[in-house]
């Protein structure tokens, strides 16, 4: 399948007015880590919807607060969406996707124009050392890959991993940071609103940087806010995720990626739970 997270993020309209709208979408297994859907689709979703409520061809995400209340499994969610300002220049509407009745996420999205000029003013990334492509030999996320039977996700798009930052693939330790390379298939970078939604989405993409200081299990996202700066450009994206304070019960996550040309498309911070 050429387009699969355009699958995913494809909306079907149940009913809509100038303020209000429902719509349908079927997330299937693919997009799931472990049994249960994974957060930055469900925030691409909610990102999807608030951009058709609208109407607006060339309005997008710029940010997504979305705070998670149950994990949903794979099949039909329903999306409602409630434009709260429609604006020449910046627009909000909030966005709950419910599965069953129960609500499993609440997202406030804010749309407009993303950037298209050079930036005025840039400091230099650490993560623009990364190669622009993964090197030859770079594990790709799938078959046998110990990663594979729970992240679903890499079924849907190419994911290669560092190995020299994802210590908790050889038993070891190491600082709270990982970095992948990620690139969706063929259909999916080909549509520019598809690409869009899955640049954000990999403000979710990373394993949890608790695995590298040997806490494995589920970390529950509680919080995750992502912003999209501009439309990625075709190519493979770079991806790092660290954390600078693991508490007892609580750590955060950010997300950094980058295009091919090394530009920032996504920043993300989330709060999420200390595996048990």
């Amino acid at each position: 399948m050429s387009s699969p997270f355009a699958a995913a993020t494809t909306l079907t309209t149940l009913e809509q007015t100038e303020t209000d709208g429902n719509y349908g979408a079927v997330i299937d297994s693919t997009w799931t880590i472990g049994p249960k859907v994974h957060g930055g689709t469900m925030l691409a979703a909610a990102a999807a919807a608030a951009r058709k409520q609208l109407q607006e061809s060339d309005i997008q995400p710029l940010a997504v607060s979305a705070s998670y209340l149950s994990a949903p499994d794979p099949g039909e969610v329903e999306l409602a969406a409630t434009v709260r300002k429609r604006g020449k220049q910046v627009s909000h509407v909030d966005v709950e996707l419910t599965q069953g009745g129960r609500v499993a996420m609440r997202a406030a999205v804010t749309l407009g124009r993303p950037d298209t000029d050079s930036p005025r003013y840039e400091v230099a990334s650490p993560l623009a050392s990364m190669p622009v492509e993964p090197p030859e030999g770079t594990q790709a996320i799938g078959g046998d890959h110990p990663m594979a039977s729970i992240v679903h996700v890499a079924q849907g798009c190419d994911m290669r991993i560092d190995p020299g930052s994802a210590h908790f693939l050889t038993g070891q330790q190491g600082e709270p940071e990982v970095r992948m390379w990620v690139r969706p298939h063929a259909g999916d970078e080909a549509d520019a609103d598809t690409a869009l939604l899955f640049a954000l989405m990999t403000g979710d993409i990373c394993a949890p940087v608790t695995m590298n200081r040997g806490m494995f299990g589920w970390a529950p996202t509680v919080q995750l806010t992502a912003y999209v700066r501009r439309a990625p450009s075709p190519g493979w994206l770079r991806v790092a995720a660290n954390s600078t304070v693991i508490g007892g019960t609580w750590f955060e996550e950010d997300h950094l990626v980058l295009d091919s040309t090394g530009a920032v498309v996504v920043q993300s911070r989330q709060l999420a739970m200390v595996p048990r």
